[in-house]
């Protein structure tokens, strides 16, 4: 029986010339519909580099309209672009004999669509188009139109302050250079602040134990003239009512903040933040030193208008003033947010350890007004107010540039955009009084780590913050209230802990001072 053999060393060429015109005809293809945008395309953030006789200076942040033509993602090789003023100014009618050419048109917002103004613009031979905002919101440029349209020239806006520079740089023959930088996938940043958080909840929750006074060499202390021990601050222990009550005024203050913001008020905060921190960090260094030479420094002096303290109490209160005053100086400063995460952190353990939850009653109100708070003033204020007001707050006053200090701060430093990524104090308090309770509750009941409270509240804290960071990657930077997700995994795990080990109604209704064990905020345990 013959075989016959098909020769394919004919076919090989034929298939590769068909391959060949395929992908060619589709690159043809593509390389048409480059050349048209839609009102559906993607609006993307941009920055534009403004040139002043030569000397690059500052930076604006603008977006892009859905419908401008691809912005490159770096400055690199793209040209430099003289800025001109068209006339009409508007940029809603055709333009005067005027030339374009190369040059891109600076335009106010208004009088007609943006899609008019990109159209009148490139027909005037403008390279790209700027729209000014009439404030200092930047709203996204859309069309309606459902067919391609023949857009070839990048189309942003800017906003006033930024509008304002632009003209500005004209008389010096400004130049200008629009890109669209993409953030990093992973930003460093966020994982340092989580680092930063997670340690701070966990210190603070765990204060007692660390500043622990060690009471061994306390007969040799008798052979030493004894000091009269500084007073002990009160502890506060908060109640259901005393929990709604904050959450409101939280609130309200959060809107007086938003109406009335300004360089003053800011001031005003930063006075009262440096108060408190100063106090916090004050009474945080005393303990460390206490708790690990309990004698030194404890000679007495008498300070008018505060009375009699010890040396080291006196001399840590002017280094936490010295500290404070110079965090002030110097809060512009590219580093000075080093400065203010130590004031913050310091003013959280302070506060964690003077205000206190009784039981998970008090803490499931607490919790849940400020999930709803949260939720309320980050996604569903804009609908009364235009705007997200915790976001709004959060980012201070843009015409003088001060920001609100209640806040722990890490510079994106691989992040072209630059800027900081922030969490409030209230992420860390609201959650943190909830584990300084489980550290009091699992002690009490002489409970171990892996059978305890604490321990499963603290990794559920860092889970919450974790999903917080995913969620604000999925809504491309959208603030995001963090509450709404560590409430459920601290709060939502302390619930179901006590359900699954049958301590829920013990928990619910515990009562710390009917039993034996006692904390002081100086870190000692009383019966």
């Amino acid at each position: 029986m013959k075989r016959h053999h098909r020769n394919t060393s004919s076919i090989f060429p034929t298939l590769i010339v068909i391959y060949g015109m395929f992908f060619f005809i589709q690159s043809l293809t593509a390389s048409a519909a480059g050349s048209l945008t839609s009102c559906d395309d993607i609006s993307v953030p941009v920055m534009i580099k403004i040139w002043v006789n030569g000397v690059e200076g500052q930076k604006l942040e603008g977006q892009s309209a859905t419908f401008s033509a691809k912005i490159a993602e770096t400055a690199d090789g793209v040209a430099k672009q003289s800025v001109v003023v068209p006339n009409p100014s508007n940029c809603c009618s055709n333009l005067s004999s005027q030339q374009l050419n190369g040059y891109t048109a600076l335009a106010p917002r208004g009088d007609c669509d943006y899609l008019v103004k990109a159209k009148v613009a490139q027909a005037g031979g403008a390279a790209g188009l700027v729209v000014i905002s009439d404030t200092q919101d930047i709203v996204e440029m859309s069309c309606s139109e459902k067919s391609g349209l023949d857009i070839n020239i990048p189309v942003v806006m800017i906003s006033k302050l930024g509008g304002d520079a632009l003209n500005k740089s004209l008389s010096g023959g400004g130049k200008v250079v629009v890109y669209a930088p993409k953030s990093p996938l992973i930003d460093p940043a966020a994982a340092f602040l989580w680092l930063i958080a997670v340690g701070t909840i966990v210190c603070a929750s765990l204060w007692s134990d660390i500043t622990k006074i060690n009471h061994t060499n306390e007969p040799y202390n008798q052979l030493s003239p004894k000091v009269e021990e500084e007073e002990e601050n009160e502890i506060i222990e908060m109640s259901t009512m005393s929990a709604v009550v904050f959450v409101i005024t939280a609130s309200t203050f959060l809107v007086l903040l938003y109406l009335f913001m300004s360089s003053w008020f800011i001031w005003l905060l930063i006075v009262f933040f440096c108060i408190g921190a100063v106090e916090g960090m004050h009474s945080c260094i005393v303990a460390l030193l206490k708790s690990k030479c309990r004698s030194c420094g404890q000679k007495a002096v008498n300070v008018p208008f505060f009375g009699t303290t010890t040396v080291m109490s006196l001399l840590v209160l002017l280094f936490c003033m010295a500290f404070a005053i110079f965090w002030v100086w110097t809060r512009k400063e590219s580093y000075s947010w080093v400065g203010q995460d130590i004031l913050g952190i310091c003013l959280i353990i302070a506060v964690l350890q003077l205000a206190q939850l009784p039981n998970i009653k008090v803490a499931t109100v607490l919790l849940c007004c400020a999930f709803a708070y949260d939720i309320f003033w980050v996604f569903i204020s804009p609908i009364f107010f235009h705007d997200s007001v915790m976001i709004s707050v959060a980012a201070g006053d843009s015409s003088s540039g001060e920001t609100i200090p209640m806040v722990l701060r890490f510079p994106r430093m691989f992040d072209p955009w630059g800027g900081y990524s922030i969490l409030g104090f209230g992420d860390i308090l609201f959650p943190g009084l909830l584990l300084s309770f489980t550290v009091r509750f699992d002690k009490a009941k002489k409970k171990t780590w892996h059978d305890g409270y604490f321990l499963w509240l603290a990794i559920g804290y860092a889970c919450g913050l974790l999903l917080t960071y995913l969620g604000l990657y999925l809504m491309n930077g959208h603030g995001q209230p963090a509450l709404l997700y560590l409430v459920p995994c601290t709060l939502g795990t302390c619930i179901i802990l006590g359900l699954v080990r049958g301590e829920l109604k013990e928990l619910w209704n515990y009562n710390n001072s009917a039993n034996e064990y006692k904390q002081t905020p100086g870190g000692e345990e009383q019966a």
